[in-house]
């Protein structure tokens, strides 16, 4: 059986290493996502238990597309019986690249209408779409008219967690903040902190990755749990498997801070959903007056840059502020900084000693590595 995980430009090999650690074959690292073989099981594993992972896709068919005819066609004739009923709902995206057919919401209108049709062809009734909450999800990828139907078994999307209550402005989504992390090299026996957290993201995918919890089992559902052929049992072993594996998050080891108390406040109420409650260390505090809570350690951080939250202008001072601290306070730590905006970055007056490229949705951005000696 194949898969497909699909994952931020950029973490593809992080991405790969996690599937090699989940022990599944044929990992081949592809543009945005990792190619996997394994079985059913594999499937919900790796639902499970990666971090870094937006979706994981299984494809159940390929073919030439050069039409919208061939693509309507060659939908039909997949055997949909044994994938979805009648009360059953249904939802069909589509990303399109060099092919005839321009239009995604066109692709995903004609490929609906394949499958609702030949489900009642045989059946006489059709399935209700259902674009938020479907019990089957449809992913069409089509590049140089050549048409990939995958089914998702991720659903909502493997980003939800599920410990997220209340999202300050523009969150990190929580597979990037795995990725940051697992970038870093942060081994796990020295100290990390986000000096400028937000809602938490940073520190809460460091503290489940050091207890070693598994991000899936706060998720409320997965797509696969409402397929035809889901196994419970198969679902509730694994489960059971990754509660037993988790462990006690040490103390003083992952710290988290920001100026604004809300989003404090906040990050206190996602680490509680998260299950690492008070073992992450929060606090109150301008970065300027953060004190080290040791020699050294891992500082990663996620400043605005101007595309979402800030204007330029007005965070220029930050940047040069961000690096006038790391100077003053933060000698003996490896710093990084995450950021779609290398005017500002130039900002904080240090040399990277290195700079890894990755893509905050549509945004380009930079995670930079600081020696801070």
């Amino acid at each position: 059986m194949k898969f497909f995980a699909t994952t931020t430009k950029g973490l593809e090999d992080v991405l790969a290493d996690e599937l090699a650690s989940l022990n599944v074959r044929d990992i081949v690292p592809a543009n945005g996502g990792v190619n996997f073989s394994g079985s059913s099981r594999d499937g919900y594993r790796a639902c499970l238990w990666l971090r870094t992972a937006n979706r994981v896709l299984q494809p159940i068919a390929s073919f030439p597309c050069p039409s919208q005819e061939a693509l309507y066609e060659g939908v039909y004739g997949l055997n949909w019986n044994e994938l979805l009923t009648p009360s059953m709902t249904l939802a069909v995206s589509a990303k399109l690249r060099d092919s005839e057919i321009t239009h995604s919401h066109f692709a995903a209108l004609k490929t609906k209408d394949a499958i609702v049709d030949k489900i009642r062809d045989n059946w006489g009734e059709r399935p209700n779409v259902d674009s938020k909450n479907p019990d089957l999800r449809v992913n069409l990828h089509l590049a140089r008219n050549h048409c990939t139907v995958s089914l998702d078994l991720a659903g909502a999307g493997l980003h939800r967690r599920g410990y997220r209550r209340d999202p300050t402005i523009a969150p990190l989504k929580e597979t990037l903040a795995a990725g940051l992390v697992a970038l870093t090299g942060w081994d796990q026996s020295t100290p990390v902190v986000d000096p400028m957290c937000g809602s938490g993201s940073l520190s809460l995918e460091a503290a489940l990755l050091a207890s070693n919890s598994a991000p899936g089992l706060h998720s409320p559902d997965f797509g696969f749990q409402r397929w035809l052929d889901y196994d419970a049992a198969v679902w509730q072993e694994l489960v059971e498997e990754a509660e037993q594996l988790q462990s006690e998050l040490p103390a003083n080891l992952v710290f988290g801070s920001d100026r604004d108390q809300r989003a404090v406040d906040l990050a206190r109420r996602n680490a509680e959903g998260a299950g690492v409650g008070s073992r992450v260390r929060w606090s109150y505090s301008d970065f300027a007056k953060l004190v080290p809570p040791a020699d050294h350690g891992t500082l990663i951080c996620n400043p605005p840059y101007g595309e979402r939250i800030g204007e330029e202008a007005e965070l220029e001072g930050f940047y040069r502020k961000i690096g006038d601290t790391f100077k003053q306070n933060w000698k003996g730590w490896t710093a990084w900084v995450f950021t779609g905006n290398l005017a500002l970055a130039k900002r904080v007056g240090l040399k990277a000693s290195r700079r890894i490229v990755l893509y905050n949705g549509p945004i380009e951005c930079r995670l930079l590595k600081y020696e801070l000696y």
